[in-house]
């Protein structure tokens, strides 16, 4: 007796080979976007997409088009940098495989670093007691908690 098999195993055999080398590039463009953009502009900028274009001829090479994100001033910078990126891509490769990028404008803001945040501090036992006698004796209870939530906020932000 047959038994069916599902298609999605006969087709994950057949597009192995030629599938894999996309998301591998891509993966790899991702793990060494640092060298390829600067660290600089990495934090501005990131791969979206690979676009793949098959030869119109038996011996001509596939070619490839990189999308980046990236804000429209920051695009601007890039551009500049357009053949440089390329080189340093197919350095990686070690042949002429993404022939052209394409920037993608998006509102982009850069990663912030933990480091960027204020930093908060603790209230000392002085500063509660004052703060809870400030409040007004008749409002209710939510009310005296959300203007000690508040209070807390203002005193905890760091002094200029």
């Amino acid at each position: 007796m047959f038994y069916l098999k599902p298609i999605s195993d006969s087709v994950a055999k057949l597009t192995k080979e030629t599938f894999s080398r996309k998301f591998v590039s891509l993966g790899r463009i991702l793990t060494q976007w640092d060298d390829i953009v600067g660290s600089e502009m990495a934090e501005k900028c990131q791969p979206v997409k690979l676009h793949y274009r098959k030869p119109k001829a038996a011996n001509e090479k596939p070619q490839a088009t990189l999308d980046i994100a990236v804000s429209s001033a920051d695009a601007t910078l890039l551009h500049y940098q357009k053949d440089l990126i390329l080189e340093r891509i197919n350095q990686l490769f070690g042949d002429k495989w993404v022939t052209g990028i394409k920037f993608v404008h998006i509102p982009f803001s850069p990663r912030r670093k933990d480091a960027d945040f204020p930093k908060s501090r603790q209230l000392s036992n002085e500063e509660i007691a004052q703060l809870k006698a400030s409040l007004p004796a008749d409002a209710d209870d939510e009310l005296k908690i959300r203007l000690e939530r508040l209070g807390q906020g203002i005193l905890r932000r760091p002094r200029k």
